[in-house]
C-alpha cells in the first residue's frame, strides 16, 4: 500500500472536516456545506494552495447565528463559503420551489454533511471519504451521497455525488461544483480556457446590476472579445487582477463533447488547474453530464459587507470561480423552471421518481512542461488513462484517471 495515502478526521475553528493526502497532494473538505477550502502541492511541510479562502470567512467557532451575523455575512453561506464546493437543488439566490423555501446555492452547499466514513484502500490505492445528506424539507424528498476520492500518485481528488428522489414523482434541479481560485495561485495574468465555444454576460436583475463591466445578456463568440457595457470590448480569458468589478458569464458545454472541462494557467508557476467531467456524448443514461461552464469573475465590485469591511467600503476580495453547472446562469431554480432550456442546453436535472442520477467530477493540478505554460490551451481530451492537454502547437498528457474508469470501480 502506497504509505502516503491517507484520510483523516480532523477539526480546525470548531468545524469537522477530513483531510486526504497521497503525498503529491493533500485536501480538506469540510462537513459544512462539503467546503474545500484546501487543495494544492504537498510543497515540504506547507500546501501551495490553489482554493479561495476569504478573508470574511467566520472563523470564531461558533456556529451561524442569524440575530447576530445576517447584518455583516448576510446569509449562512458567506459565513462558510471557501474553495470547492456542491451546489443543489438550488444554484442562485434564495428562492421558493413546490413550496419548498430553498437557501443559497441549495442545502447541499449549506448543511451539515453525514460523515460515513473516512479511509484508505490499499488495494485500489485510494484514499476515501464518504459523506451522505437528506433534504431537510419532506416536501423535497431527495438525498444526496458524495464520494471524495484521491488515487495514489496523481495531483487530483475526484468526486461521485449521487441524487436519489424517494418521492412518486420526478423532480428537476440544479446542481453544480462550486470551484474557487484564490491567491496565491490567482494572480493578474492566469489565462482562463472553457470547453464552451459561446458565451453570455449574465441577464439584467442579477446581483451583477450594480457591479459589471460587461453588457447584460449579449452572446459572445469568444472569451476574447467579450461585449462591456462602456463600449468595445474585452479579453476576459486573461484575469486582470483587482479592477473593481464583478461578473458572470455563462457557455453551453458543447452537445457533442465526450469531455466538459475548465481550465486556469498560471504561467508563473507553470501550473494549471482543470475540472473535467462526462460530456453529453460520453454520459451514461444515470449519470449527469453538466451543461454550462460559468465564470465568477469577483474581481472587486461589491462595496458592502462581507465584500467590504463595512457597507460603502472598498471591494477587498479577488478570486475566480470556474463553476461547472446545470443550472440558468445562477439564477436559482425558480429562475430554471421558468427557463427550462438556454443556448440549447437544459438548465435542470431531473431526478425520476424513486431512482437516482449521479455526477462524476475530477479537479487536478497538472505541472506543465517547459514552454508550454506560455500557450495557450485549445483543448483537453480524455484518454483511458490520462488527460491530454492540447495548445495550438504542443499538447501534454497527465496521468490521471479521465474516464474515471478507477473511481466507478471504487
Amino acid at each position: 500500500m502506497d504509505r502516503h495515502l491517507a484520510a483523516e478526521r480532523v477539526e480546525y475553528q470548531g468545524r469537522k472536516a477530513v483531510r486526504l493526502m497521497n503525498g503529491k497532494v493533500r485536501a480538506l473538505i469540510d462537513q459544512a456545506g462539503g467546503m474545500m477550502p484546501e487543495f494544492g502541492l504537498e510543497r515540504g511541510k506547507a500546501t501551495a494552495n490553489v482554493h479561495w479562502i476569504p478573508g470574511f470567512r467566520g472563523n470564531s467557532g461558533r456556529p451561524w447565528d442569524p440575530k447576530t451575523q445576517a447584518d455583516y455575512w448576510k446569509v449562512k453561506l458567506l459565513h462558510q463559503i471557501a474553495g470547492d464546493f456542491p451546489c443543489s437543488p438550488n444554484f442562485g439566490p434564495p428562492c421558493s420551489v413546490d413550496g419548498t423555501e430553498l437557501p443559497p446555492h441549495g442545502w447541499a452547499a449549506n448543511e451539515e454533511w453525514r460523515l460515513e466514513e473516512a479511509r484508505v484502500d490499499g488495494e485500489s490505492e485510494a484514499a476515501i471519504a464518504r459523506f451522505s445528506l437528506a433534504s431537510p424539507a419532506a416536501t423535497m424528498p431527495l438525498s444526496w451521497t458524495k464520494t471524495d476520492i484521491m488515487l495514489g500518485g496523481q495531483a487530483a481528488y475526484y468526486s461521485v455525488m449521487t441524487i436519489a428522489n424517494s418521492g412518486p414523482t420526478a423532480v428537476s434541479v440544479n446542481l453544480a461544483r462550486h470551484n474557487t481560485l484564490g491567491a496565491p495561485f490567482l494572480q493578474a495574468g492566469c489565462r482562463i480556457a472553457l470547453s464552451a465555444e459561446r458565451f453570455l454576460a449574465a441577464p439584467t436583475l442579477t446581483e451583477f446590476d450594480d457591479t459589471g463591466r460587461l453588457r447584460p445578456g449579449l452572446e459572445f463568440g469568444s472569451l476574447r472579445e467579450a461585449p462591456l457595457r462602456s463600449g468595445g470590448k474585452a479579453d476576459i480569458s486573461l484575469v486582470p487582477g483587482m479592477i473593481g468589478y464583478t461578473d458572470f458569464v455563462t457557455g453551453p458545454v458543447p452537445a457533442d463533447a465526450e469531455l466538459g472541462w475548465s481550465c486556469v494557467v498560471n504561467p508563473e508557476l507553470g501550473q494549471a488547474y482543470i475540472c473535467f467531467f462526462p460530456g453529453p456524448l460520453a454520459a451514461g443514461a444515470r449519470d449527469i453530464a453538466l451543461g454550462f461552464n460559468d465564470l465568477w469573475m469577483q474581481y472587486g465590485g461589491r462595496n458592502f459587507t462581507p465584500w467590504a469591511l463595512h457597507d460603502g467600503g472598498s471591494d477587498l476580495s479577488f478570486c475566480l470561480g470556474t463553476e461547472n453547472a446545470t443550472g440558468a446562469y445562477a439564477n436559482g431554480l425558480t429562475f430554471s423552471r421558468a427557463n427550462p432550456e438556454l443556448l440549447g442546453r437544459p438548465t435542470m436535472v431531473e431526478v425520476p421518481a424513486g431512482g437516482e442520477r449521479r455526477l462524476l467530477y475530477g479537479v487536478a493540478i497538472v505541472e506543465l512542461d517547459k514552454g508550454f505554460a506560455g500557450e495557450a490551451i485549445e483543448s483537453i481530451e480524455a484518454e483511458d488513462a490520462c488527460l491530454v492537454i492540447k495548445g495550438k502547437v504542443r499538447y501534454q498528457k497527465a496521468e490521471l484517471d479521465a474516464r474515471f474508469r478507477r473511481v466507478k470501480r471504487l
